[in-house]
C-alpha cells in the first residue's frame, strides 16, 4: 500500500518541523502522549506545561469525529485529564462497526476561541493534482465538506500561489485574516508536496490575534517515498486502524516484505476463525475474499494476505509458517479450512509448488492433523501439474487432507468445497507435468507457420501490419460532442501492438527477454519483438538468446539514446527499472518521439512520480501500462515480459493466436486467470491489458475499453475492476452515452470490504474505498444498471462470458475459426532438467558447502547457527575440512595450531620470497603466491610427512629404536625431527605449549609419545635434534583424528594421506605471509637487490682447473 495514515501527533510533528509559513505557527511541539504505561510525574517532568495550561485530551487512533463520539475531554486541569482518561483508558469502545481499545491518547493546550475563528482545510491527492478544499466553518459540525467546502486544484507540477487561494478559496472569510490564512495555506501545500502526503486535514484550524492554532490533525503519506523522505520522516510507525490490534506476525510478515523484493502481506481478521488463506497475488487474494464472505464465512474468515513477485524459497516458508502457526494455536471444535491458491505470477519461473510451502507443511504436520485441518489447493501457472503431484504427495506421506486442483477447475471452487456448498470431486491422476507437447518432434528448425486459420472476426491481412493508429478518445466517428473522459493534448494510438512491434527492454531481464522471443516464434513472427536492450550499468556489449532451435545475440546499450538511434522503428519500451530509478528512465524515454508505448513494470513508485508520467504522456500521446503491471498480451502479436506465464501456460490459454475476446484487469496475476477463463469460453483472447494495481495507472480501463470498441477484431470486452477509485463509472456513462456499444461483461473484485468491521488495505495500492461510491459493490450495481454484463460473483463470470460469446456467435457477430494443432518450440535445457526430463552428470560434486538456499550452509549446518553455536575458526574448520563438527578442545587446537605457525621470522624462505615479491611493487595475491610456493618436504610441509612416517612406524609395531635404525639405514630424514636454531637445551616454547594443551585434553597420546621416544633417541645423538613444530603437529593431529570419536580408523588415516595438515600450516602461514606483504607495503621499502658480499661468485670446475 502507498497512501498509509499516521497518527495525529506523528502529523504535527511533520508539520511544526518543516512548514515555511510567515503565520505565526503557535503550540509547537506542545502535545504530550498518554498510554497505560505512562508516569505521569515522569511527564510532568518532560512537559511543565501540563502543571500551567488548560488542558485537551483526545484518542490518538485514527478514530474520525471523535468530537462527536465524546471521546475529547476539553479545558481540563491535569487531575481533570486524569478522571476523564480512567473511565476510557484501555477500555473497550465501539467506532461505528469496530470494536477496539482506547490504549493512546493525547494531550494538548486547550485554546479558547470563537467560533467565527474556526476553519476547515484539507488537501488530497487525485490523478489530475492535488485538491486544497477550504470551508470559512470549521469544527466538530462542519458537516458534508465535499458539497460545501470551496476547492482549488493545483495540478501536477503547477505551483500554489497566495493569490489564487484567497480568490478561490478565501472568498468567505474577513479580509483581517485573508493574508494569515494565504500564508499558511500556501506553507501547508509546499509542506504537503515535500514530505509526500497523500491526505492532510486540518479541522478545526483556528485562527486568533495570536497566530494560527492546529487543534485536530488527520493525515497520510505516501509510504513509497521513503527512500526520498527517511531523513525527514525518521523511523515511521503506521498504527493499524481502529478496532483491529496490530499482532507480532503482521508485523514479521511486514518486515520481511520490506526487506524483500517481493510482496508479502499479512492481515488478521478473526484469529479465531476456521477459513485461512494463503494465496500468490494481489487480486486472487480479494477474490478469495470476496468469494468466502459471498458464502457465508465473513465470520469465520481469520486472515487476508497475499504474497507474490517471486519470493524465494525461504521466504515462503517464513510466511507459510507464520500463517500455519497462527491456525494452529488454538483448536477450533469444527476443525480448520484453508483455501490454498497458487496462482502463479507469470514472473515467478518455478515449476514445481514452492518447496518452502511443503517444508512448511511438513514441519507443521502433526500440530496440523491435531486441529483437523484439511487444506484445498488451486493451482496454475507453470508447470502446475508438477505442482499439484507433489502437494498431492504431501498429502499423502504426511496424513493431512489435500485437495488439490489445476486450471480445469474454476480458482474459486475450492471456496465452496471448503465450506460445503459444493462436493469434493474425486479426480482422476493428471500427468506430471505439461512440458511435452513443448517439444519440437519434427526436428525443424524453422519458425512454425500458423496453427489456425483467420478468424472470421479478425481483420484482414494487413491491417495489424499498419502503423499505430492514433484516434481522438472520447467521441465516435461522425459526432462533434465530445464526452466527458480524461483529455489527452496528443492523440494516442489505437493500436499498441502489431505482429511487427518492435521494443526495448530497459534492465537486464534475460528471462524476461527469452520468453518474449519464445512468444514470438511460436506466434510465427518474422522477427524477434525484442530489437535491443538497455542497460547503464554496463558497457555496450551483445547478449546470447534463442530463436527457436537457433542462437541470435541482441545488443545491450548503455545508453538511450545510442539504443533509439540504431533503431527506429521501435516504438514501445519495457522498463523494468527499479522503482527508484523507473521514474528517470521513463521521463527520459518520452523525449523520443518514436515512442508510442510504455510498461512501467516495478511496483512501489511515489504517487507524485507516477502522476508526473501521467501528465507528460497525456502531453505526448504515449500510452502508459502500469507502473506495478506485469504487462500487456496481444495474441499472435507481442507480449510485454512475463505476462502470460510460460510457454505451457500461453499454449494451454491459446494465446499464440488471437480469438475475439478483449479484457482489461488491474491484476497481473488475475489477467493470467482471465486468459484461463477467456481460452475455455470462448474462442480466446484478441488482446489483454493489466494497467497495474496502484492508485493512478498510467493508463485507466476506458483508455483501453474505447480502444476495443473502436478494434474491429474485438467482439466483446471483460473487466475486471476492484474496489478503490471510480474509473469503472466512466465505462457506466460511455455505455450510457453510446460511446461503448460492444458487449462488455464487468466485475469489481473487493465486495468484501463492505462486510469487515475495521478497514482492510488489500493488495494493490489502490484497493481501497475512501467513500461509499468507491466500494465494489456500488460499482457493480452501477456497470449493471448502464447495461454491463455483470454476474452475481467472481464465481460466475466465467458463465456470463460463455453466455454472452454463444450469443454473438449464435447472432453471426463471431464465427470461430478451425483449431489447429499448436505449434512446437524447443524447450529451455535448464527448465527440462528442473521438471526431470533430462539428466546430465554434474561437472563436479561438492559436500562442504551450499549456498542455493537463503541460508550458506557448511557440511549441513546453516551459518546462523555455525554463530549461535560459537564454534569459532576450529570448528569452522572442522565442518569445511572434515565434514562434522568437532569436540571443543578438538577446534581450540585447530586454532592453536594455527597461532603457532602463523610467522616464524622473515629469514624463512617462505617470509623472504613474499618480502622481495612485495619489494618488486607486486600485489598480494602475488607475493603471497610467492611465499607459499616455497612449502614442502624441506620447509613446511613436514607435517604430512611425519604423521605418514611416525604412523606407519607405530602401527607396524616397530620399537622407538628400530624406527630410527630403519631409517638412518635407509638414508633417509625422520621428518618432523630437527631444527636449526632450537635444541633440547634451548627448547621451542610452540611445541611446550601445544604438548601441555594435548596432555590435558586429548583422551590418548599413543603416537605422540612414540615420537616422545624418537626424540629421546635422536637428542643423545645430536641436541638439536628435537621433535619440531611440524612434527608435533603432525603426531597430535593424527592422535586427535583417531581418538576424537568423530571419524573411524579409515578416516583418519585417508585425511592424513590426502594432505590435510599441510593444509594446516599453510593457513597458519598465510597469516604470517600476508603480514610481511602489509608490513614492506607500510615501510615503502623499495626494490630487494641482493648484496654481492653475501654471494660467492665461483667459476666453472674446468675454468678453475
Amino acid at each position: 500500500m502507498s497512501a498509509k495514515a499516521i497518527s495525529e501527533q506523528m502529523g504535527k510533528e511533520f508539520l511544526y518541523k518543516y512548514i515555511c509559513t510567515a503565520a505565526a505557527v503557535q503550540n509547537r511541539f506542545r502535545y504530550a502522549n498518554v498510554t497505560a504505561e505512562t508516569d505521569f510525574d515522569r511527564l510532568v517532568q518532560e512537559h511543565p506545561w501540563l502543571l500551567t495550561e488548560r488542558l485537551v485530551v483526545k484518542p490518538d487512533q485514527l478514530i474520525k469525529r471523535r468530537g462527536k463520539l465524546g471521546l475529547v475531554g476539553v479545558n481540563l486541569d491535569l487531575n481533570g485529564v486524569r478522571e476523564w482518561l480512567k473511565p476510557r483508558l484501555m477500555k473497550e469502545t465501539t467506532v461505528g462497526k469496530a470494536k477496539g481499545i482506547l490504549k493512546n491518547f493525547l494531550i494538548e493546550p486547550f485554546v479558547p476561541h470563537k467560533q467565527e475563528e474556526e476553519f476547515y482545510v484539507c488537501i488530497y491527492a487525485s490523478r489530475e493534482g492535488d485538491y486544497v478544499l477550504f470551508h470559512h466553518e470549521g469544527g466538530v459540525d462542519v458537516g458534508d465538506v465535499d458539497a460545501k467546502a470551496k476547492k482549488l486544484l493545483i495540478a501536477v507540477d503547477e505551483k500554489i500561489s497566495e493569490d489564487s487561494v484567497k480568490k478561490e478559496l478565501l472568498t468567505h472569510v474577513l479580509n483581517d485574516k485573508k493574508v494569515v490564512l494565504a500564508n499558511f495555506i500556501v506553507g501547508l501545500f509546499n509542506l504537503y508536496e515535500d514530505l509526500f502526503f497523500t491526505y492532510l486535514e486540518i479541522n478545526p484550524l483556528v485562527v486568533t490575534k495570536e497566530g494560527v492554532y492546529v487543534l485536530d490533525m488527520a493525515a497520510k503519506i505516501d509510504a513509497t517515498a521513503d527512500y526520498i523522505c527517511k531523513a525527514k520522516w525518521g523511523d515511521v510507525e503506521f498504527p493499524p486502524p481502529f478496532g483491529r490490534e496490530a499482532c507480532p506476525e503482521e508485523a514479521y510478515i511486514a518486515d520481511l516484505d520490506a526487506k524483500s523484493g517481493a510482496s508479502l502481506k499479512l492481515t488478521l481478521l478473526n484469529p479465531r476463525g476456521r477459513i485461512w488463506t494463503m494465496v500468490a497475488g494481489g487480486g486472487a487474494s480479494v477474490v478469495y475474499s470476496d468469494t468466502i464472505c459471498d458464502l457465508g464465512g465473513v465470520n469465520e474468515l481469520a486472515n487476508y494476505g497475499e504474497y507474490s513477485g517471486a519470493p524465494s524459497e525461504q521466504q515462503t516458508y517464513d510466511y507459510a509458517k507464520t500463517i500455519l502457526s497462527l491456525m494452529t494455536r488454538e483448536k477450533h471444535p469444527d476443525g480448520r479450512k484453508t483455501a490454498m491458491s497458487k496462482l502463479s505470477m507469470c514472473t515467478e519461473r518455478r515449476p514445481a509448488t514452492p518447496p518452502g510451502i511443503v517444508r512448511a507443511i511438513r514441519d507443521y504436520q502433526e500440530p496440523l492433523k491435531e486441529h483437523e485441518v484439511t487444506i484445498f489447493v488451486r493451482r496454475g501457472g507453470p508447470n502446475y501439474q508438477e505442482g499439484l503431484r507433489v502437494m498431492g504427495e504431501v498429502g499423502k506421506t504426511t496424513g493431512i487432507p489435500i485437495h488439490v486442483f489445476g486450471t480445469e477447475t474454476h480458482m474459486t471452487a475450492i471456496v465452496g468445497m471448503a465450506l460445503g456448498h459444493r462436493p469434493i470431486p474425486n479426480q482422476p491422476p493428471v500427468a506430471a507435468h505439461t512440458a511435452n507437447f513443448l517439444l519440437n518432434s519434427s526436428g525443424s528448425t524453422s519458425t512454425p507457420t500458423s496453427s489456425r486459420t483467420a478468424s472470421f472476426s479478425e481483420n484482414k491481412a494487413g491491417v495489424e501490419a499498419s502503423p499505430a493508429k492514433k484516434t481522438k478518445i472520447g467521441a465516435p466517428a461522425g459526432e462533434k460532442t465530445p464526452l466527458i473522459f480524461s483529455p489527452f493534448l496528443v492523440a494516442k494510438a489505437t493500436t499498441l501492438f502489431s505482429k511487427n512491434t518492435k521494443s526495448l527492454v530497459w534492465g537486464m531481464q534475460t528471462r524476461a527477454v527469452q520468453g518474449m522471443l519464445d512468444f514470438d516464434y511460436v506466434c510465427s513472427r518474422d522477427e524477434p519483438s525484442v530489437a535491443a536492450l538497455v542497460y547503464p550499468f554496463t558497457g555496450d556489449h551483445k547478449q546470447k538468446f534463442y530463436w527457436g532451435h537457433k542462437e541470435i545475440l541482441i545488443p545491450v546499450y548503455k545508453n538511450m539514446s545510442d539504443a533509439m538511434k540504431k533503431y527506429p522503428d521501435v516504438d514501445v519500451l519495457i522498463n523494468f527499472a527499479s522503482l527508484r530509478s523507473a521514474y528517470d528512465s521513463t521521463m527520459e524515454t518520452m523525449q523520443y518521439p518514436q515512442i508510442h508505448t510504455i510498461a512501467i513494470i516495478a511496483e512501489g513508485i511515489p504517487e507524485a512520480h507516477t502522476r508526473k508520467i501521467i501528465k507528460a504522456a497525456n502531453e505526448k500521446g504515449v500510452t502508459v501500462i502500469g507502473p506495478a503491471t506485469v504487462g500487456g498480451i496481444k495474441p499472435g502479436c507481442f507480449k510485454i515480459g512475463n505476462t502470460g506465464g510460460m510457454l505451457d501456460n500461453i499454449l494451454a490459454s491459446k494465446l499464440y493466436r488471437p480469438g475475439s475476446v478483449a479484457y482489461v484487469s488491474r491484476s497481473g496475476g488475475m489477467s493470467n486467470e482471465l486468459n484461463n477463463i477467456i481460452s475455455r469460453t470462448t474462442d480466446g483472447v484478441f488482446e489483454g491489458v493489466a494497467i497495474g494495481g496502484d492508485r493512478y495507472p498510467g493508463s485507466v480501463f476506458t483508455d483501453h475499453v474505447l480502444r476495443y470498441q473502436d478494434t474491429p477484431g474485438v467482439k466483446m470486452i471483460v473487466v475486471l475492476g476492484e474496489i478503490g477509485g471510480t474509473e469503472e463509472y466512466k465505462i457506466c456513462q460511455a455505455i450510457k452515452q453510446g460511446r461503448i456499444t460492444k458487449p462488455v461483461v464487468c466485475w469489481c473484485i473487493g465486495t468484501c470490504a463492505t462486510m469487515f468491521s475495521s478497514e482492510v488495505q488489500f493488495g494493490h495500492a489502490g484497493a481501497c474505498a475512501n467513500q461509499a461510491s468507491e466500494t465494489a459493490v456500488a460499482k457493480n450495481k452501477a456497470l449493471k444498471e448502464a447495461g454491463a454484463f455483470v454476474p452475481k460473483s467472481f464465481d460466475e463470470l466465467g458463465e456470463i462470458i460463455k453466455s454472452v460469446y454463444d450469443d454473438l456467435v449464435a447472432k453471426g457477430v463471431i464465427q470461430p475459426a478451425g483449431e489447429l494443432p499448436p505449434p512446437t518450440v524447443p524447450m529451455d535445457y535448464s527448465w527440462a532438467r528442473e521438471l526431470g526430463l533430462i539428466r546430465k552428470p554434474a561437472s563436479f560434486m561438492t559436500s562442504i558447502c551450499d549456498e542455493r538456499g537463503q541460508e550458506l550452509i557448511y557440511a549441513g549446518m546453516p551459518i546462523t547457527e555455525v554463530f549461535k553455536s560459537e564454534i569459532g575458526l576450529g570448528g569452522t574448520l572442522g565442518l569445511l575440512w572434515f565434514q562434522r563438527r568437532l569436540p571443543r578442545y578438538a577446534c581450540q587446537f585447530i586454532e592453536m595450531c594455527l597461532m603457532v605457525t602463523a610467522d616464524h621470522g622473515p629469514a624463512v624462505s617462505g617470509a623472504h620470497n613474499t618480502i622481495v615479491c612485495a619489494r618488486a611493487g607486486k600485489d598480494l595475491i602475488s607475493s603471497l603466491t610467492s611465499g607459499l610456493l616455497t612449502i614442502g618436504d624441506r620447509f613446511g610441509g613436514a607435517l604430512d610427512a611425519a604423521a605418514k612416517q611416525f604412523s606407519k612406524a607405530f602401527d607396524s609395531g616397530m620399537l622407538p629404536m628400530e624406527f630410527v635404525n630403519k631409517m638412518k639405514k635407509d638414508g633417509m630424514l625422520i621428518m618432523g625431527i630437527g631444527h636449526r636454531v632450537k635444541s633440547i637445551n634451548n627448547p621451542d616454547m610452540r611445541v611446550q605449549i601445544l604438548k601441555d594443551f594435548v596432555k590435558q585434553h586429548f583422551s590418548s597420546t599413543q603416537l605422540l609419545d612414540y615420537a616422545l621416544d624418537v626424540e629421546k633417541i635422536t637428542t643423545s645423538k645430536k641436541p638439536n635434534l628435537i621433535l619440531n613444530v611440524d612434527g608435533f603437529i603432525g603426531v597430535a593431529f593424527v592422535d586427535l583424528l583417531r581418538t576424537c570419536g568423530g571419524f573411524t580408523r579409515d578416516e583418519a588415516d585417508e585425511f592424513v594421506e590426502i594432505g590435510a595438515l599441510n593444509g594446516i600450516f599453510v593457513l597458519g602461514r598465510s597469516m604470517g605471509f600476508i603480514g610481511h606483504y602489509l608490513d614492506q607495503k607500510r615501510l615503502k621499502q623499495g626494490l630487494y637487490r641482493h648484496p654481492w658480499d653475501d654471494i660467492s661468485y665461483v667459476l666453472p670446475e674446468h675454468m678453475s682447473m
